[in-house]
C-alpha cells in the first residue's frame, strides 16, 4: 500500500489517494492509526466512519483546556487499484473559543501528515 497524492485540502478536510491496498485493508489501517491517536469509533453515517477524541460535554464546560475532536472518514474505491480517503472535521472548535478553533485546524493538519504515512 502506498500514499499516492493529496487531491484536496481545506482548513477542515483533506482527500488523499492510495493504491496497492484493498478498501478493507485501508479502513483497518485507518482505524489502527486513529486508535493510537486516542480516537474511538462512534459509528457510521452513509458509509462514513465517525471517530471522536475527548469529551464534548467537558469541552463545553472547560473550553480550550480540554481537547476535543470529531472527524468523519470515508474511503471510496475509484478504480481497480485506487482508493480515495476523505477526512473531514465534524467539530468547529467554537466551544473552545479562538484557541479551540485553532486546535481543530491543527489536528486536521497533523492528521493530514499522519495519513500520508499509512
Amino acid at each position: 500500500m502506498s500514499f499516492t497524492r493529496n487531491e484536496t485540502t481545506t482548513s477542515d478536510m483533506f482527500l488523499h489517494v492510495y493504491n496497492g491496498v484493498s478498501k478493507e485493508g485501508l479502513e483497518q489501517k485507518i482505524k489502527e492509526l486513529l486508535t493510537t491517536w486516542g480516537y474511538k469509533l462512534k459509528g457510521s453515517e452513509h458509509e462514513r466512519a465517525i471517530f471522536e477524541k475527548g469529551n464534548h460535554t467537558v469541552r463545553i464546560l472547560l473550553g480550550a483546556f480540554v481537547k476535543y475532536s470529531k472527524i468523519s472518514v470515508c474511503v471510496i474505491a475509484t478504480g481497480p487499484d485506487e482508493l480515495k480517503c476523505e477526512v473531514r472535521s465534524l467539530s468547529s472548535g467554537m466551544s473552545g473559543g479562538l484557541i479551540g478553533i485553532n486546535q481543530v485546524k491543527s489536528e486536521i493538519r497533523s492528521l493530514f501528515m499522519a495519513f500520508q504515512s499509512l
